[in-house]
């Protein structure tokens, strides 16, 4: 290891270049970064919505998941043993399914919107768009998966205005420490942002 370090460097000496370390941590990039959580928050919760309570409902919630068991059965699959998979086990439980699906889609958009479990939330999101896509679909999913991505990259500020934010500050009071402002975070060494 020590020959590779020697080499390369070691990968917790490196720093962001100052742009990119703003854009984590500024106050004002979190204004950006809340419109694009918030965002995608809410398209989540459209989509789950109207599969439990909207226009989709009998597909998911009723008719043994007729939704996700036609979704399943009849769209492209990206790959053979991704089609097998849809075939074998999506089709025969598509009705507990469908209502993961459902109450997934509404959970995900529901934490995403109020930064309440926001990197959970963004992950989750990026798995669920991740089957989509496999099953053959595309539409907006490569933009939504870019936005999560943007989430999960900038957690520190896309979940300071939101839920997240509301409980960092409180454990922060509990603790007796005095709040850091987040843009004095840029000066600290990327090993203090990593710990903390």
């Amino acid at each position: 290891m020590k020959n590779v370090t020697a080499i390369f460097g070691s990968p917790e000496d490196r720093t962001a270049l100052a742009p990119f370390n703003w854009l984590r941590t500024s106050r004002y990039a979190a204004v950006a970064w809340l419109a694009v959580r918030v965002w995608i928050g809410i398209m989540w919760i459209q989509a789950g919505w109207a599969k439990i309570f909207g226009a989709e409902n009998a597909a998911f919630l009723h008719n043994n998941g007729a939704g996700v068991a036609g979704f399943a059965s009849h769209g492209v699959a990206a790959y053979s043993w991704w089609g097998s998979f849809l075939h074998s086990f999506v089709v025969p439980n598509a009705g507990w399914i469908a209502v993961m699906v459902a109450f997934g889609e509404l959970a995900i958009g529901l934490g995403l919107a109020f930064g309440f479990l926001t990197r959970t939330a963004a992950v989750a999101s990026l798995l669920l768009l991740f089957t989509y896509v496999m099953s053959g679909t595309a539409s907006v999913c490569a933009f939504y998966a870019l936005c999560a991505i943007i989430v999960l990259a900038t957690w520190r500020t896309s979940s300071w205005i939101g839920v997240d934010g509301l409980i960092a500050g409180w454990r922060e009071r509990r603790r007796g420490a005095t709040p850091v402002p987040v843009a004095s975070v840029v000066e600290e060494s990327p090993r203090e942002l990593v710990n903390a």
